[in-house]
């Protein structure tokens, strides 16, 4: 079997990879637990060293790292290199606070001395998508490795070149050769890597039903999981909103990695009494973003990351058409290669259609129009999905007590697009998954939480 990298904005094929073999893989995981073994034991400061440098060569490589995402999924250069950017952030945000998340906690009792000590769980399989192929893993190794675990990527299919590079960033950052291994297989494959014996947990970001079938397996082997699965983030349009800036917040939204981001705004949820100069901003936003050439400057919306992932998004436009929503623009397949899709806007959605009730992996926005704010937040909260969500309104006091208090989601913005942080905790609630990532919280789902107790 092999797995080949395609350039989804010509069909080219890049590259093509013989699959690693069920022996080389069981090989990979030893060693990598007897890095772990070794890595547990070196002090914080010693292990936040090599994080540093990783974040020396994700900036300093953070051009060439973005052509190779353009030429692998598609991702305009502007928006790789800020992806590299961030993962070095991160891994100088763990470097610096890992030993702080993670020092002994005093717990005041009877006995002579009483605390709460944080061990590394051991080698964590981490599943990661192909949308964000470098933040993702980064988001998961960063805390991680730092924690002290091991880890073994399995990356989607696409990006096997991005999959090795960052192997080969650890390496050359001067962690242990073996304690993050990249492993070159489908996704047929991952069921026998979590029986695997020395594989401890595992992280997945993906669909619901690669979710289920991770969390269903690892259940059963009692093996800790963390799952960021799918998102139709809500945005909110109140009607004492400015009709130019929301539709510049949600533009944004809408756009992010040409729309193909869980945390990405999916569905724009207007008040009447603004809706109607909410979608003419809202069109004419998403009309100048430039679709194109991903290796050009200026192009904001890339191919998708394979062709049939943009005709899954053409059905469900269709679809939702069928039923009663109104195109006010995009809506076709462009002529030519690569998998292209224009900036769409549905308008009249409701529930029962695929852009209302499913996730639109793609430059596919709809607007769902409600009387008040009332009905703004039934339709928020009337969704399987539960990641992000966002609040757009004058009143900041009003704008806060809706997202702390009423909104059924992961992570709630108000007046801004949701994004991730490293300074913040990261997941879902519902069907968008379980468990934490980034922050404090995130470090922490790896570790044995261990009460020491000294008479």
């Amino acid at each position: 079997m092999t797995i080949e990298a395609v350039n989804p904005a010509t069909d080219e094929v890049l590259a093509t990879y013989d699959e690693m073999t069920p022996a080389s893989v069981g090989q990979i995981i030893g060693e990598v637990n007897e890095a772990f073994l070794a890595w547990r034991r070196i002090p914080f400061p010693e292990r936040a060293t090599p994080m540093r440098r990783a974040a020396e060569i994700l900036r300093a490589e953070a051009s060439e790292l973005a052509h190779l995402m353009a030429r692998e999924m598609g991702k305009p250069v502007r928006d790789g290199v800020a992806e590299a950017q961030k993962c070095a952030l991160t891994c100088d945000f763990y470097a610096e606070n890992a030993a702080r998340f993670l020092a002994r906690e005093p717990i005041k009792t009877e006995a002579g001395n009483s605390f709460v000590a944080f061990n590394p769980l051991g080698v964590v399989l981490a599943v990661m998508p192909w949308n964000f192929p470098f933040w993702q893993v980064f988001r998961f190794a960063a805390p991680g490795l730092m924690a002290g675990n091991g880890a073994v990527l399995k990356h989607a299919s696409n990006v096997p070149g991005c999959a090795l590079a960052i192997e080969d960033i650890f390496r050359r950052a001067g962690f242990p050769a073996n304690l993050f291994r990249t492993l070159l297989i489908g996704s047929g494959r991952v069921e026998t890597v979590i029986e695997h014996p020395l594989i401890r947990a595992a992280t997945l970001t993906g669909s619901g039903a690669a979710g289920r079938a991770i969390a269903r397996q690892a259940g059963g082997l009692l093996k800790k999981t963390v799952l960021e699965l799918g998102g139709s983030d809500p945005y909110l349009v109140l009607e004492d909103a400015d009709p130019e800036f929301a539709a510049t917040v949600c533009t944004k939204a809408r756009l992010i990695n040409s729309g193909q981001s869980c945390i990405a705004g999916k569905r724009f949820i207007v008040v009447d009494a603004i809706r109607h100069d909410f979608e003419d901003r809202f069109v004419e936003q998403m009309a100048a973003a430039r679709v194109g050439d991903p290796f050009k400057e200026d192009t904001r919306v890339g191919p998708l990351a394979r062709r049939d992932l943009r005709d899954t998004l053409h059905r469900q436009v269709e679809a939702s058409v069928a039923k009663g929503a109104r195109c006010l623009l995009g809506g076709v397949i462009p002529e030519g290669r690569g998998a292209y899709y224009p900036p769409t806007v549905l308008t009249d959605v409701r529930a029962g259609m695929p852009a209302y009730d499913e996730e639109l992996f793609g430059p596919v926005a709809a607007i769902i129009p409600v009387k008040n704010e009332e009905e703004a937040i039934a339709a928020a909260n009337d969704s399987s999905f539960g990641l992000g969500a966002a609040v757009i309104t004058r009143d900041s006091s009003r704008g806060e007590r809706i997202a702390a208090e009423l909104i059924e989601s992961g992570c709630v913005f108000v007046n801004d697009a949701v994004r991730s942080d490293p300074r913040l905790p990261f997941g879902g609630i519902k069907e968008s998954g379980y468990g934490r990532e980034l922050s404090g919280y995130g470090i922490k789902e790896f570790v044995n939480i261990k009460t020491v107790w000294v008479a």
